[in-house]
């Protein structure tokens, strides 16, 4: 395991290129070994029947997972980590762990479509009710947490629309009712938001997308405070929703480069966000580092960078019946973005967003939302293909 005191004091990328493994415990190989796992023996009866060893059975962990586990636990500061098998159980897992049917939720409009789609289907079947509310409420949530609430849920930036939260006031408001505070930190990571520094009770991280870098893997990271640690964790051994070695080893491996990505995606990405902010047939860019964005003070005061990840808004000049056919123009025109769903990985890709399903956040009205992932090409030919799409679309008068 590796000894926080001393990590403590390191910077982020030594941190990210240590934490997590001891050569010298496997024959000093640098990287720990995949230990495939389901049976574990013990070397007596009396220890079998205790369960008083380390590991027990492959759902309850390997030194692989383990290995993955204390990485995150050090850049998060964390008491422990749960690592599951996708982005979207890292969001399920510590919902279910915390809420029971009379609870009450308090959950970010903004928040991440497939987020919504289980509080309104099976949590909502568990007997859970949901409120969704502005991403903007700040402190004001105080007013919105009711004695049976339970969790207050938040997202931030939100998805596909970039609205920062006010996390500390709301960490504050949802603590003086006993409630919970979640986050989901997938875009920021801990490289740029630590949330556990911020009053968040508990973390979430897609690993899919930039701790594993490279769209060729499926992940989530949970991460807990001390207080809220050990329910996460016996929820996690009661259900056995667990991740397997082999794609905990890839995230581990692909962590040590997070840093230096991560790096690159946001160069790229302010880069051809500043620039996209006068293109014709560009309406809005969403984008929280850019200082004319409406939450950009908020972003400034609690984070520490940006991602790769962001949104323009076509402008179909207040035709709504061309909205969708200039987004197919716009999408169908590019050459080096990819169309597809995650981001994260080393290549760039957009989709159109929806966001019919809000109710309370407001979206943007000039046109389509697009949003783009920046990948690790160079962003000039990222640009001619951003500007190849934007003639397609400007063409559909």
């Amino acid at each position: 395991m590796t000894d926080k005191s001393h990590t403590a004091k390191r910077g982020l990328n030594t941190t990210l290129a240590h934490s997590g493994n001891n050569p010298h415990d496997y024959f000093g190989f640098v990287n720990p070994p995949i230990v495939h796992a389901s049976t574990v023996l013990f070397p007596d009866a009396a220890t079998l029947e205790s369960g008083k060893q380390r590991y027990t059975y492959g759902t309850h962990g390997t030194p692989t997972t383990d290995a993955l586990a204390e990485a995150v636990n050090v850049l998060d500061g964390a008491a422990g980590t749960i690592i599951v098998p996708s982005g979207l159980a890292a969001v399920t897992m510590p919902l279910l762990a915390f809420l029971k049917s009379g609870d009450h939720l308090l959950m970010v409009d903004s928040v991440y479509y497939p987020t919504r789609r289980f509080c309104d289907t099976m949590l909502r079947d568990l007997g859970v009710e949901t409120t969704y509310y502005d991403p903007h409420v700040g402190a004001g949530i105080a007013a919105l947490i009711r004695a049976n609430t339970k969790v207050v849920f938040t997202e931030s930036p939100g998805s596909n629309t970039f609205e920062i939260q006010d996390i500390p006031a709301i960490s504050k408001a949802a603590h003086t009712k006993d409630a919970v505070v979640m986050m989901d930190n997938t875009w920021a990571t801990p490289v740029y938001f630590k949330p556990l520094d911020f009053g968040v009770d508990i973390t979430i991280q897609a690993g899919t997308k930039y701790p594993g870098g490279h769209s060729d893997v499926l992940l989530g990271l949970v991460s807990a405070n001390a207080k809220h640690w050990r329910k996460l964790l016996d929820v996690q051994t009661v259900t056995g929703v667990c991740a397997n070695s082999d794609d905990s080893y890839q995230v581990l491996k692909s962590m040590r480069t997070m840093g230096i990505r991560l790096e690159r995606h946001q160069k790229s990405a302010l880069d051809l966000a500043t620039a996209l902010q006068d293109r014709p047939g560009v309406a809005r860019v969403l984008h929280p580092a850019l200082p004319d964005f409406p939450d950009h003070a908020m972003w400034k005061r609690d984070f520490n960078g940006s991602s790769g990840l962001f949104s323009i808004v076509l402008d179909a000049k207040g035709n709504p019946d061309h909205w969708r056919e200039k987004a197919h123009a716009f999408l169908d025109a590019l050459q080096i973005f990819g169309l597809g769903y995650s981001w994260g990985g080393y290549e760039s890709l957009a989709v159109l967003v929806h966001l019919e399903d809000r109710t309370i956040a407001k979206c943007p009205v000039e046109g389509s939302v697009i949003r783009l992932q920046i990948g690790l090409e160079d962003a000039q030919d990222l640009m001619i293909d951003i500007e190849r799409g934007l003639e397609a679309a400007n063409n559909i008068i």
